[in-house]
């Protein structure tokens, strides 16, 4: 569209694999996006990199020492911020329009808030903000007029279907899952398989923390939960499907029993491009997707007995308040310790389950209680 405003974005977690896809759409659509802050945990060289590249004049390193050795190389019209309470102050920049938020873990939560507070759009990339916090986020967006957009591919694809239907009109929402390099493993083979085995997604490029989520289906069922606060519906409208080829990123179906699916090839440049210049389509130099070549679509029911992720996920979205956020702290616990060899594939979901059984439920938690309950997940022992 001649004309259009370009937006002004703060990427926090620019160093990961959604930020730098995000400055690749940043480099692709120059009238459309300029990059104003960059944030990281502690890579020092890769931020420097990144803050050369795109001139950006504001930056932060959540990891005090790392700030300091970035300070040195930076020159004096760099603005540079450290820690928590620099991540806010970068989420909150007046010239900022929107900001992606993709750190990992609850480290992104108090940023993300701040942004909406502040009334700067939100385009979350970070499964724990929703997973942990979405009613306060949805609650805060409503409340300042702020935007809540979906980078996650999955509920982008829904948010594209639903394009300002009224969550009565939807019957159910329905995310598509690759099914992990484990989709046709007999479930007795599962406490086999490796660290190595597990990391090999047939389809996404990842980083290990999802890559294995994706293997567990834990992903998914986190997906699930973010659903059903991004979209207002209740848990028992969302659904997922197995769908191997990760071509339809996701379907609605609606109350008339009509379904619209989003399709793109797998590349995240996708949903981060509509995230960034909703409600403006743009075109770009990503490939298009060749019908002929595709040959054919499957699916599938996943095995929610070999997989017990999705049925976990479900019954932390349905109970509420502060079993999600303890799902989400004791899958991360679990997930470590199979990355460094320490439990099987299948302990993942069994820690997690003793976890959640263990936990006295908070039904209105705030901000503090919600931290509060993913540090004490953090602590029940294996």
């Amino acid at each position: 569209m001649a004309g259009s405003k370009k937006k002004k974005v703060v990427v926090l977690g620019s160093t990961g694999s959604i930020g730098q896809n995000a400055l690749k759409v940043a480099r692709n659509l120059p009238e459309h996006m300029e990059v104003v802050g960059l944030g990281a945990a502690r890579s020092v060289g890769k931020l420097a990199e990144q803050l050369a590249e795109t001139g950006a004049r504001h930056a932060c390193l959540s990891d005090p020492d790392s700030a300091q050795s970035l300070a040195a190389q930076l020159s004096d019209d760099i603005t540079l911020y450290s820690g928590e309470d620099g991540l806010v102050e970068l989420a909150t920049l007046e010239e900022a329009d929107i900001v992606l938020v993709s750190i990992v873990g609850v480290a992104g939560l108090r940023p993300a808030l701040a942004a909406l507070e502040a009334g700067k759009d939100l385009a979350v990339a970070s499964k724990e903000i929703l997973v942990m916090a979405g009613e306060q986020v949805m609650e805060t967006a409503r409340r300042t007029g702020a935007k809540v957009l979906p980078v996650d591919s999955e509920h982008n694809a829904i948010f594209q279907c639903l394009e300002g239907r009224s969550p009565q009109e939807v019957s159910r929402l329905i995310l598509t899952a690759s099914g992990g390099p484990f989709r046709e493993l007999p479930a007795a083979d599962l406490a086999k398989v490796s660290t190595e085995d597990a990391l090999k997604h047939p389809t996404w490029e990842m980083g290990p923390k999802i890559t294995i989520d994706s293997a567990t289906l834990f992903n998914k069922g986190l997906e699930m939960i973010e659903a059903r606060w991004l979209f207002g519906v209740e848990m028992d409208r969302v659904e997922v499907i197995i769908h191997p080829q990760s071509i339809i990123h996701s379907m609605v179906e609606f109350t008339d029993s009509s379904m619209l699916a989003q399709l793109s090839v797998t590349d995240m440049c996708f949903p981060i491009q509509y995230a960034i210049t909703w409600p403006e389509r743009v075109a770009n130099t990503l490939p298009p997707l060749d019908l002929a070549e595709l040959a054919k679509l499957n699916f599938e029911t996943p095995r929610f007995d070999d997989f017990p992720a999705l049925n976990l996920a479900r019954r932390a979205g349905e109970v509420g308040g502060s079993l999600p956020a303890v799902m989400n702290a004791a899958n991360e616990v679990a997930v470590a310790r199979f990355l460094q060899g320490d439990c099987s594939f299948p302990q993942i979901w069994e820690h997690v389950e003793a976890v959640m059984d263990a936990h006295g439920v908070i039904v209105k938690p705030n901000l503090d209680e919600l931290i509060a309950a993913d540090a004490w997940a953090r602590t029940v022992s294996f």
